[in-house]
């Protein structure tokens, strides 16, 4: 019998750091040629602009495989509704027959996402970081900052938005979580964006651009920079040269990079070759190919893996079975 999972169940079973482990883990598996992970199938809406994202796959040996859609429909805003919604459907690799449905309502991808960035984080970051800069206002800046409070240990956090009023709701609501508090980070607005790159040995972009935000002059000797917000065609918020200024460019996957993340944009530019992309979860299973020493600079390029939905979703399914 198909069991229908809520968004509030959901939220009661996911522990963060069991999640960020489980991610870790899906990288290494997924480089390791042990996922089977279709490409990414993409639906583009235009009256009203909307995107949904379709994710699927498996891990070989496992009794199960998963499916994801996710939407992000913009001018929800004026409506009063979320922008994200979204399923995951679990079924089984025996029968094809579905075992759960979970109405995550897009928090599951939220999630696996800026859990995705503390293991960027986790191991590619330099040992020391005065500040995290956090670049857009949305769910998932304040999730990446929330979530690498597992993986780094900081006392400052500078955000930028091109929306001061967005930036100020942000640093309220992050000041609020209980997470913040507990970990005991000073989070303050810039204005200007070259200030926050120029300050900050952690940078997380997580915005729609569709031009470059970051230019490779601002950026230090040390710095780790986690781009989550090139998940689509068209979208790009560091410079191409950047990337061929990188000591590291890291991929969650380099098809998918390649295809529609920021590694696109340098490969298209001639900044740099696929063959010098390394996948994340390389760095996971060998450590000696991620960061040599403290004056690197490392670029991790995040668009979401499918292994990613079947971590959390068989997390999920694990737990509601106890």
């Amino acid at each position: 019998m198909t069991k229908v999972v809520t968004l509030k169940e959901i939220k009661k079973l996911v522990d963060i750091p069991t999640l960020i482990s489980e991610i870790e883990t899906g990288f290494a598996l997924y480089s390791e040629g042990r996922t089977e992970v279709p490409p990414v199938g993409f639906l583009h809406l235009d009256q009203p602009p909307g995107d949904v994202h379709i994710k699927y796959g498996f891990i070989k040996g496992d009794n199960c495989y998963v499916l994801k859609v996710a939407s992000a429909f913009y001018e929800n805003r004026a409506l009063n509704l979320p922008v994200n919604d979204g399923v995951v459907m679990v079924f089984s690799a025996q029968t094809g027959g579905i075992e759960y449905v979970l109405l995550d309502e897009g928090w599951l991808t939220d999630i696996r996402t800026a859990a995705a960035g503390a293991v960027a984080a986790k191991h590619l970051a330099p040992r020391k970081v005065d500040k995290i800069g956090i670049v857009g206002t949305g769910v998932q800046a304040r999730l990446q900052l929330e979530l690498l409070s597992e993986v780094v240990d900081c006392n400052q956090c500078l955000v930028w938005g091109r929306d001061p009023a967005k930036v100020k709701d942000m640093i309220g609501d992050l000041r609020r979580s209980d997470r913040m508090r507990q970990w005991g980070v000073g989070i303050n607005a810039v204005t200007a964006l070259a200030d926050l790159v120029s300050q900050s040995g952690i940078i997380v972009t997580t915005t729609s651009a569709r031009e470059p935000l970051i230019a490779a002059e601002h950026v230090q000797p040390g710095t780790h920079i986690t781009a989550m917000g090139s998940d689509d065609h068209g979208k790009q918020e560091l410079a191409s040269g950047l990337l061929a200024r990188a000591d590291i460019v890291a991929a969650d996957s380099i098809v998918q990079c390649v295809d529609h993340g920021e590694c696109h944009a340098a490969v298209r530019d001639g900044h740099i070759e696929p063959g010098a992309i390394i996948e994340l979860g390389t760095i996971i299973k060998k450590p000696s190919v991620g960061r040599a020493d403290e004056k690197q600079i490392t670029i991790a390029d995040l668009t979401g893996v499918a292994v990613q939905d079947i971590q959390v979703a068989t997390i999920i399914a694990a737990s509601y079975n106890k």
